[in-house]
């Protein structure tokens, strides 16, 4: 394959077989497995997960925070057919989650991000505050459905 810049890649006539053979052979599951897995491999890096701490470069909240709302639309469409083969990729997934929620907060965490794992719309109940639930003054936000669940909160859901 020569490629000269600004303009599209050539490939010889064995090379477009080989890769419409492998787009014939590859599954749309096969593809959302491995980009959950990539985003989960790539928030804890940017977590700063990968090198000894005090090592490597400074962790990158968002990056991390936007890689876990990625990989927690994609494990919904895996759910009907991959279940049961989903159980590390939902433990890891977890366990940034809880990362994020500890240390995005006490980083600093991303701008017009909540500190911790608490956001809008999780007061306790009977507070009077927004999300406080039954009993909430009217025009005051109701919790969203991961609240209602007792799921953990995670920014941009």
């Amino acid at each position: 394959m020569s490629e000269v810049p600004n303009q599209p890649p050539e490939f010889t006539e064995e090379e477009m077989r080989a890769l419409e053979a492998e787009m014939e052979r590859i599954s749309v599951d096969d593809v959302l497995i491995q980009t959950t897995v990539t985003l989960l491999n790539l928030a804890a890096r940017k977590a700063g997960l990968a090198s000894p701490p005090g090592e490597g470069p400074p962790p990158d909240w968002e990056q991390v925070r936007q890689a876990i709302d990625g990989a927690r639309a994609l494990v919904p469409l895996l759910e009907p057919r991959h279940h049961e083969q989903l159980g590390p990729v939902r433990d890891t997934l977890s366990q940034l989650q809880m990362i994020y929620a500890q240390q995005s907060g006490a980083a600093g965490g991303p701008a017009g991000a909540p500190s911790g794992p608490a956001g809008p719309g999780t007061a306790a109940p009977g507070t009077g505050q927004p999300g406080a639930g039954p009993g909430a003054q009217p025009g005051q936000e109701e919790p969203g459905p991961a609240q209602r669940s007792g799921r953990l909160w995670i920014p941009g859901q």
